[in-house]
């Protein structure tokens, strides 16, 4: 938002100025003039919040009709947050005033003229990556420190500033880039030529059309980036769904659910792990135990080959030291006919890779045959019995028939269905919600520009109408134009595509998300802000016609 005020807020700054030379000239100072600015700015600030409402009150009203059948988006979904309105509404007029205050300090305005200070000033690098880098910093200390699926409520403190300062970056750097690059052109055409030679002399006005848009898509990138790998591939989409159900009663030892589970109509196989808290005999500290099958083992450490008779002693970096073999455990509470179990020197060491196991204390994993005689008896500190549950993906409502067994057995076990394809579902509202915010947007870039080219070629009327009359081509400014707009739009949208996949990449990992690139994220939204960029800037062209009049001569 702020890119687009800032760049509307420069429209008709040069008439502007020449009023506060005719202020001048009747008596004004120059403290008047800029306060007069002000006030013309806050004037035009209100007025475009009130245009806005209401251009929102009739575009919300048309959406029902607008919106292709099949989607879930309706208009009652357009409810904007109050607080976040009511920041609008104050934030644009006085981000307006401030604009203006800011614009008006390279601009001496005197009686009989405007003096524009337009010293070439170099910019620097280092500052303009600061914020960039302290934004991807303030990402990465949760990915740091604790690892993939970090993004939660606690981490989100972080993660916020990170992005905002990460994207405000794309606008810093957008305008160092275009110098570079522009400094190392080479000649080409006349309308190259141009183009080119104005970029070299003067790329601020190019640059500040196409900032607000180069961050928004940066920004779009990210978020279609995230909801893609959020929601399941192709390849995710077996046959099989993966369930787990957790034992809402303290102590059980879940012998009871395999045999009630299994003639459910769609339950292919089923495996229970028995939870317990093993005391060592000697002193030490007590560590959680694990009783399960071979599948349970794969599917709570991540290990892929195992045989039963096995253990395995997972041991998180800084969860505290791995028990040592042969170190003696009560495998229950004292006294409640718990066995006394020995660690065997077969017990194999692994770092957890998965999210149950990482972020914690150190932990043990035994399969039945490993334990021998000895009698587990489950803890009563917690549900004590997971069931872990294999359903076929084709039987018709196979979810719903395994919450029925499974409330049968305990009404208070809680069933979580990991089923890609229903995660899918459940993301493509928020899908199509992005597709009309990315469409929407998109119409606003077009507008804003549609705006900052005729006003370019307004204010620039006079130069190009000398250059008409010593002979240079209509079609010839027409493609400078053009190509003033094209090459800070590809920069940009180059700047967006990296910063913004960089961005995607990083949400990913810290919400635990597949890691992948949605390039037909990408294509679509860089090749249609591309694309609206490119139709707006041909679309006002024929105005160059009327401004490259000789009329176009004549100055005040």
């Amino acid at each position: 938002m702020a890119g687009f005020i800032g760049t509307a807020v420069r429209f008709g700054g040069e008439a502007r100025d020449r009023r506060l030379a005719a202020l001048r000239l009747v008596g004004a100072d120059a403290a008047t003039t800029r306060r007069v600015a002000a006030g013309e700015t806050l004037v035009g600030g209100l007025g475009g919040v009130v245009v806005g409402a209401v251009l929102f009150a009739l575009v919300r009203g048309a959406v029902a009709s607008s919106v292709p059948h099949g989607m879930s988006f309706h208009a009652a979904d357009l409810r904007p947050s109050p607080l976040l309105a009511a920041l609008v509404v104050v934030l644009v007029p006085v981000a307006s005033v401030l604009v203006t205050r800011a614009a008006l300090r390279r601009v001496v305005v005197e009686p009989l003229g405007v003096v524009r200070l337009g010293a070439q000033v170099r910019r620097r690098l280092w500052w303009r990556l600061a914020l960039p880098a302290v934004g991807l910093a303030l990402l990465l200390v949760p990915l740091v420190h604790v690892g993939r699926g970090s993004f939660d409520e606690s981490g989100q403190a972080l993660v916020l500033p990170g992005m905002a300062l990460l994207l405000v970056g794309v606008a810093l750097l957008l305008p160092w880039v275009v110098d570079v690059v522009v400094a190392r052109l080479g000649a080409g055409g006349l309308a190259w030529d141009l183009a080119v030679r104005r970029l070299q002399l003067e790329s601020g006005t190019s640059v500040r059309a196409v900032s607000a848009v180069v961050v928004s898509v940066a920004a779009l990138i990210a978020v279609h980036g995230l909801m893609g790998a959020e929601g399941a591939a192709p390849g995710e989409r077996g046959r099989t769904v993966e369930a787990v159900v957790s034992d809402g009663r303290p102590g059980s030892d879940g012998r009871e659910w395999e045999p009630a589970l299994r003639g459910t109509p769609g339950v292919r196989s089923v495996d229970t792990e028995v939870h317990t808290l093993a005391r060592p005999v000697a002193d030490g500290e007590e560590i959680v135990l694990t009783v399960g099958s071979c599948a349970a083992l794969a599917a709570g450490t991540g290990v892929r080959e195992c045989a039963d008779g096995d253990v395995l002693v997972v041991a998180p970096p800084g969860g505290g030291e791995a028990p040592a073999p042969g170190t003696s455990y009560v495998l229950g509470a004292p006294g409640s006919g718990a066995s006394t179990w020995t660690l065997p020197a077969t017990a194999t060491t692994v770092e957890p890779t998965t999210p149950e196991t990482q972020g914690g204390a150190t932990s043990l994993f035994v399969t039945p045959a490993a334990l021998g005689d000895a009698v587990v008896v489950p803890s009563e500190l917690h549900a004590a019995a997971t069931v872990r549950v294999t359903l076929d993906a084709t039987v018709p409502d196979a979810a719903e028939h395994l919450r029925t067994a499974a409330s049968a057995v305990d009404p208070r076990a809680y069933v979580v269905v990991d089923d890609p394809a229903a995660a899918d579902a459940g993301l493509t509202p928020i899908r199509q919600g992005l597709l009309v915010g990315t469409v929407a947007l998109l119409l606003v870039v077009g507008a804003s520009l549609l705006v900052n080219v005729a006003e370019q070629l307004r204010e620039r009327r006079r130069p190009l109408a000398v250059l008409v009359a010593v002979g240079a081509r209509r079609r010839t400014l027409g493609l400078s134009v053009l190509w003033q707009v094209a090459i800070p739009m590809t920069l940009g949208i180059g700047l967006a595509v990296a910063v913004g996949t960089g961005l995607a990449t990083v949400l990913q990992a810290g919400t635990g998300a597949p890691v992948r690139v949605d390039w037909t994220g990408i294509g679509v939204t860089a090749g249609g802000a591309a694309a609206v960029v490119l139709l707006t800037t041909a679309a006002i062209l024929p105005l160059l016609g009327r401004v490259t009049r000789p009329s176009g001569l004549q100055g005040e």
